[in-house]
């Protein structure tokens, strides 16, 4: 229940749903299998690629010799960004915060560890906007609206380019102090034939994206790569978040078939997908906001914008965002100044994309 509250609220959800809406064939018909296919399949290969440790190694020799602050908090959060927009956004903050923490640990800057994890949140989320394999929500619309990806990156394209130039001057002005970075593990073998058959199925996952590949001969082939050349891959995939993804098709599906719902949902939604999708997720985070959401409008660009800045804001409008949290209360920071700072920062950069929306608008 602590570690899982929005897997245990999708299931509440589709269980009351059950009552109204009795379970039948029509729930196998609510399930996007092609959208939870393609997640198992790139989240198979991030957890992979993580367990090599890929993304930790070249990470700390890319930031070899880097000597202040704002360099360090810099290359960082530019990391997290243009990462995120292929890695996810999860995987971005697994693999970076931690490097952050151990690099401001060695040169003494522990006090600059909110404002600098903080801000890599912000970063990765919205880095991750850009791309249809960003984070999950992208996915899920792009596959269900059946986007072509120039309407995709067309309609979130502003947004990232002003997200970008608020992230560089929010390192540019973290401060001047020195600092140093730790060295790369000369120790850590990488096997490079498991890279290769992952960097393969990689390639294979975004072919399917683009529907080159029918997805259940790519999700085949991941399986069997993986089972063949390194199941213990296989215990790193968030499953939770799969069968989050199942519960809530249940839920939404079932919304869909109660009349008098469906149309009150309806009226709320359209024509206000950008705000609708911006608050929900600040209730229920952002790939439960588009999942819901989905089912009442055609708008897939306007939603798809509304979620992903609906990632900014509260704790829990990103579900990624708790990933940096709780590898930043570990180190013995005030839990209070954390959420402060945090809730600062996202309302400065969701306000000034409000402001952005109303003026393209």
């Amino acid at each position: 229940m602590k570690t899982e509250p929005v897997l245990l609220i999708s299931i509440v959800l589709a269980a009351v749903s059950a009552f109204i809406v009795k379970p039948g064939e029509d729930y196998l018909g609510y399930i996007d299998f092609r959208t939870l296919a393609l997640l198992f399949c790139l989240m198979t290969v991030m957890a992979g690629l993580g367990r090599l440790g890929v993304f930790r190694v070249y990470a700390a020799k890319m930031l070899r010799g880097v000597g202040s602050v704002r360099a360090l908090t810099l290359i960082l959060n530019m990391l997290c960004f243009f990462s995120a927009m292929l890695i996810t956004n999860d995987v971005a903050l697994i693999t970076f915060v931690p490097f952050t923490v151990e690099a401001l640990r060695i040169s003494g800057k522990k006090e600059k560890l909110i404002p600098i994890v903080v801000l890599e949140t912000v970063s990765a989320n919205l880095g991750s906007m850009l791309t249809p394999i960003g984070n999950p929500q992208n996915l899920y619309l792009f596959s269900a609206f059946e986007m072509s990806i120039g309407e995709f990156v067309s309609a979130v394209l502003p947004y990232t380019v002003l997200s970008l130039i608020l992230v560089t001057v929010f390192s540019l002005v973290s401060g001047k102090e020195k600092t140093e970075c730790p060295a790369a593990d000369g120790d850590e073998k990488i096997s490079a034939g498991k890279v290769s058959v992952y960097a393969v199925l990689f390639a294979v996952s975004i072919l399917t994206v683009f529907k080159v590949i029918p997805y259940p001969a790519t999700l085949a082939v991941t399986v069997a790569a993986v089972l063949i050349f390194d199941r213990k891959t296989l215990l790193g995939v968030d499953y939770s978040l799969l069968l989050t993804f199942v519960f809530l098709f249940i839920f939404i599906g079932n919304l869909g078939n109660i009349a008098s719902v469906s149309e009150f949902l309806k009226k709320i939604v359209i024509g206000n997908e950008v705000i609708a999708g911006i608050a929900a997720s600040q209730v229920f985070s952002n790939v439960p906001a588009a999942l819901l959401l989905s089912g009442f409008t055609d708008n897939a660009k306007d939603l798809l914008i509304g979620v992903n800045l609906g990632g900014l804001g509260t704790l829990i409008a990103s579900m990624a965002s708790l990933i940096s949290f709780k590898i930043a209360v570990k180190e013995d920071i005030k839990s209070g100044r954390y959420l402060l700072v945090f809730t600062v920062v996202n309302v400065v950069f969701l306000a000034a994309n409000i402001i952005l929306r109303i003026i393209i608008k």
